[in-house]
């Protein structure tokens, strides 16, 4: 099955519709039978992306540093939970075990992970879809200002179009869709209601 990478909050102290959010893209990847692949965190919007898509029926696999297993709480209830030395390692781990990237508000580290992996995707070291979810437009002044860097000649058009903006959990989740089309990565498509009811015996 595929996995997305969803990079999030591990922030307490945040609006209650954050986590909201969260748990409905974790639903929404166990709906599609996608693997989750998060920071490996159960506090905050991390912890509430992973236990939705495992309520969901969805393996979760969370990748988080030594470092970092007390503060952020590691989220020993994920399938495989791997602990990395460090920072690079993780996002190294993540990478690599995922086929496409989701990111929702969050604060500098979820803006570090998002821009490396919109970075090495406009370099054309891998092709996996980058999306951002952002119903709120918390965002939104990262995106007025690579339309500026764009303009000033410093991004160019292509690489600015690698970077997939949603305002719903279901745009999200079809922009994922669309981009694996395109690229031509096979992707289970989850049986219908009826399909389930007929084959059962």
């Amino acid at each position: 099955m595929p996995s997305v990478a969803v990079f999030c909050a591990s922030s307490e102290g945040i609006d209650e519709r954050y986590k909201v959010l969260a748990a409905e893209v974790g639903f929404a990847l166990a709906r599609r039978g996608w693997t989750l692949v998060s920071g490996g965190g159960s506090v905050s919007c991390m912890g509430a992306v992973a236990r939705a898509a495992r309520a969901g029926g969805a393996h979760t696999i969370g990748v988080i540093p030594r470092a970092l297993v007390e503060m952020e709480v590691a989220d020993h209830g994920a399938d495989e939970l791997v602990v990395t030395d460090d920072m690079r390692e993780r996002k190294g781990e993540m990478d690599r075990r995922s086929d496409a990237f989701l990111t929702l508000p969050g604060g500098i580290g979820t803006l570090e992970e998002l821009l490396e992996i919109w970075v090495s995707r406009s370099l054309g070291m891998h092709d996996k879809p980058v999306v951002v979810l952002d119903p709120w437009r918390d965002l939104h002044p990262l995106a007025e200002l690579v339309s500026g860097l764009v303009s000033a000649g410093f991004v160019r058009d292509v690489a600015a179009a690698q970077l997939i903006w949603t305002s719903s959990v279901d745009e999200a989740m079809a922009a994922i869709e669309e981009s694996w089309a395109e690229a031509g990565t096979a992707v289970a498509v989850p049986p219908t209601p009826n399909e389930i009811l007929e084959a059962e015996p």
